[in-house]
């Protein structure tokens, strides 16, 4: 039997107590779920606790083999984590970690029971809203201040120390780590552009396939490239330096510039302590790394394992340095977020912050029952940091991009996730890469990670690939989704011209006023 659920969350903030029961198909077990700490949040990785007791008996079930299932049918993907029993806490109560509800609407959640002499599955069908009835706590969910800060980053331990920010300022703007010594990390994430280029792709040793992502707000998200291939700022900020199509580098050349250049090598050693290849360094080859140019590549595999470790040790602080200057990066408050804290105070007047035309596109974007925009861009930084297939993916002819699909596959490669061995994490702590989903089935074809609309006035061409201009282009989109054969998760967006210019109004509104 399945049940309906209503959940009622905020994006990122506690819901009250909330506890379920329903009955297995098969009649064997009565069930009930609940978060562990008796709160649900959307976008947050949760222990629930799953509860099971034979309904002829009502005794508590221990010994039983747990299967965790669910997604959002009505958008054709699954769950974006792979939840698991991980403990037994007496009295019938299994804890289920790794729950994730990445955005509201319709979610199922199944659980397939086995026992040694029977098998039964308990359904729960979930309606998750956001603060539908309580529009000062939605408000509240939305609203970006200076004293905003990005969340701990466990995989590295210099996240936020002053000292590796100031190397990761100078990495930077060098242009001397890239192959032609011409480009440099600014060269597409231009601080003038507000830290995008203004291209539909990304220019560096020749054209990439995809848009420059903003840096700004990027130590607030869990996952970076379009497609999510790497799991945390720092290693992220690895990947364009020995791409062959952006900065064409190697890593070996680049630790050698470091440890020899007086400035950068006294920085890093004020972060990171003593430079650590002043004995290996006269055996390394020039340029070797494990991608790139061919030559790059031979060098690599000829390098004993100890001194690929010693240089990828160095490699990876470059990034955690990089990834630590970009988090101090300051929020992109706007005129929303002014209007926002203007309509929570009993002493401020709302109305001088937004103009007729942005304070009707703001109610559009919160109307759940016509726009759908809170399905994925919500929060502070109004993005779920998940993945969605709106119909943009390209399957045939010169510019394949499949998307999520094989950034998963990149993930499980990475020897520099919060799982590999140059973090600083413990494994407990990498939640996102623990209950990863890996299954590469179709709907995680042509999925691509939701962008923020923070600023994103200014973050033209859009879409992954930036073939759309302007947001007139991307809202005549939504008010006309593809159709064929090719699946997608969109509904078309029920709006007349006029609120068409009022949606593009308010979300004009969301720039950053410096």
């Amino acid at each position: 039997m399945a049940w309906l659920l209503v959940l009622l969350a905020a994006f990122g903030q506690a819901a009250g107590d909330t506890t379920w029961s329903a009955g297995s198909d098969g009649g064997l077990y009565e069930a009930s779920l609940a978060p562990r700490d008796g709160r649900v949040r959307i976008g947050e990785i949760q222990d629930w606790v799953l509860t099971l007791r034979t309904a002829e008996d009502d005794t508590p079930l221990r010994d039983v083999r747990i299967g965790v299932g669910g997604g959002m049918p009505g958008h054709g993907h699954g769950l974006p984590t792979q939840p698991a029993a991980t403990e037994y806490l007496g009295d019938g109560r299994h804890v289920i970690a790794g729950v994730k509800l990445s955005m509201p609407g319709e979610w199922v959640l199944a659980f397939g029971i086995e026992t040694a002499n029977s098998r039964d599955r308990v359904v729960f069908e979930m309606q998750v809203k956001p603060w539908q009835d309580d529009r000062e706590q939605l408000l509240k969910s939305l609203l970006l201040d200076d004293s905003v800060l990005p969340p701990p980053s466990p995989s590295n331990r210099v996240a936020d120390n002053p000292k590796a920010a100031e190397l990761g300022e100078r990495l930077f703007f060098d242009p001397r780590l890239s192959a032609n010594g011409k480009l440099s990390c600014a060269s597409c994430h231009q601080p003038e552009r507000f830290f995008t280029d203004g291209l539909p792709r990304a220019q560096g040793m020749q054209e990439t396939a995809r848009n420059t992502p903003t840096v700004i707000g990027a130590g607030h998200l869990k996952w970076f490239y379009w497609d999510g291939r790497r799991d945390s700022l720092w290693s992220q900020a690895l990947l364009p330096l020995e791409a062959a199509d952006e900065m064409g580098s190697d890593r070996v050349s680049i630790t050698r510039l470091v440890g020899k250049d007086r400035q950068l090598r006294a920085a890093y050693e004020a972060a990171f302590g003593p430079w650590p290849l002043d004995k290996a360094e006269h055996s390394l080859p020039d340029a070797a790394g494990p991608f790139g140019d061919s030559s790059f590549r031979a060098a690599w595999s000829a390098l004993d394992r100890r001194s690929q470790q010693s240089v990828n040790r160095v490699f990876a602080n470059l990034g955690k340095a990089l990834a630590a200057w970009q988090r101090t990066l300051p929020n992109p408050v706007s005129r929303f977020d002014r209007y926002v804290a203007a309509e929570l105070s009993p002493d401020e007047s709302a109305t001088e912050w937004l103009t007729a035309d942005e304070r009707a596109g703001l109610e559009l974007f919160l109307d759940e029952e016509r726009t759908h925009c809170l399905r994925c861009h919500n929060g502070r930084w109004m993005t779920n940091g998940d993945f969605h297939n709106i119909g943009t993916g390209t399957f045939s002819g010169d510019r394949l991009d499949f998307g999520r699909v094989f950034g998963i596959r990149a993930l499980s490669m990475d020897e520099f996730s919060c799982l590999g061995p140059y973090s600083d994490a413990r494994p407990e702590s990498c939640k996102e890469m623990r209950f990863l989903n890996r299954g590469s089935h179709v709907p995680l074809e042509g999925a691509f990670k939701v962008p923020s609309l923070r600023n994103v006035k200014h973050s033209a061409p859009y879409m992954h690939d930036g073939r759309f201009k302007d947001l007139e282009s991307v809202i005549a989109f939504y008010r006309n989704p593809p159709s064929g054969e090719a699946a997608h998760e969109l509904f078309p967006l029920d709006i007349d011209d006029e609120e068409a210019a009022q949606l593009i109004a308010f979300l004009n509104s969301l720039t950053w006023e410096d």
